[in-house]
């Protein structure tokens, strides 16, 4: 990863790299064919092919009242873009340094200047530089006067639909997890780090891990089949997800727990990684107790195949 914190000299190895700029977030299928089409055309001169993005969301400085929840934290979005074909993947940490440029400033200075691109794809829709003042039509008639590469690449659809983050995050927001898959091209994931909680789902015969500290867009409260991965691992537990408050025992605070199934191990202070495979049901309460322990082992069983 490169880190761009100002305008100094970057490694030799990174100039006359060809490049693709965004946010990026969730590297969703459109954001993976951009960048497979980048590193087509840098492997055709053999050059390297550097996806640039930003840490923290350039709307989150300017308008943070309007930001929107991360899909992907920023090591996660590194690590997904050099695996869709970026060489590197450059991480500008946002600031008034970068977004007080102009589109002109950004193009002479990060482009030309810092990188010497030797050409560059985009979507048709980007936009850049202070108040975003240039787009993908000027940087194109920029980078053709540079002698430089431009390719505009072609939008990505699902079922007659573009696909974008926002489309992905309104999914997510209805519990929409499969069709949020579709989008991604994998499911959505979580992470965060087991705390303590009431011990309840323990003294009911299936012990759950509170997650804390959850710095991703969480689905709408209800119970869900997902894979869990403890501290980076890649072996997958299925799990049964259930978020949203204990509206059966009262309690109001919105809550993240994950029951790892078949699992048995102490999981306090350890990280794990939830991918969404499929909504089970909404969140509800129960009547008694007979009632919410019949639903739970429901709810395991159908968890136990789908996230298999």
């Amino acid at each position: 990863m490169i880190t761009l914190e100002t305008l100094d000299s970057i490694s030799a190895k990174a100039r006359g790299a060809f490049l693709a700029i965004g946010n990026f977030d969730g590297v969703h299928r459109g954001h993976a064919h951009l960048i497979r089409r980048l590193r087509a055309l840098a492997d055709r001169s053999n050059a390297p092919a550097i996806a640039l993005t930003f840490d923290p969301h350039p709307i989150a400085l300017l308008r943070p009242q309007t930001a929107p929840v991360p899909l992907v934290w920023t090591d996660r979005k590194v690590e997904l873009l050099k695996e869709e074909g970026a060489t590197d993947v450059g991480v500008f940490r946002t600031g008034p340094w970068l977004l007080g440029m102009t589109a002109r400033e950004f193009f002479d200075k990060v482009i030309v200047g810092l990188f010497a691109a030797g050409g560059m794809v985009e979507g048709p829709n980007f936009g850049f530089g202070r108040d975003r003042g240039g787009d993908s039509r000027l940087l194109g008639e920029w980078c053709r006067e540079a002698g430089m590469e431009f390719e505009t690449d072609i939008p990505t659809e699902t079922n007659g639909l573009l696909i974008s983050s926002s489309r992905i995050r309104a999914a997510l927001a209805e519990g929409k997890v499969t069709e949020a898959e579709a989008m991604l091209g994998r499911p959505h994931r979580i992470r965060g780090i087991v705390t303590h909680g009431a011990a309840r789902g323990a003294g009911l015969g299936f012990p759950t891990a509170n997650l804390d500290g959850i710095d991703t867009q969480i689905p709408l409260d209800g119970v869900y089949a997902a894979k869990a991965f403890i501290d980076g691992s890649t072996e997958s537990v299925a799990s049964a997800v259930h978020i949203g408050p204990n509206v059966t025992f009262g309690e109001q605070v919105r809550k993240v727990e994950a029951h790892l199934i078949d699992f048995d191990g102490d999981l306090y202070d350890h990280h794990i990684e939830l991918d969404f495979i499929k909504n089970l049901r909404g969140s509800q309460k129960f009547s008694s107790l007979d009632e919410l322990l019949a639903q739970i082992e429901n709810d395991v069983a159908q968890a136990r195949v789908a996230a298999q």
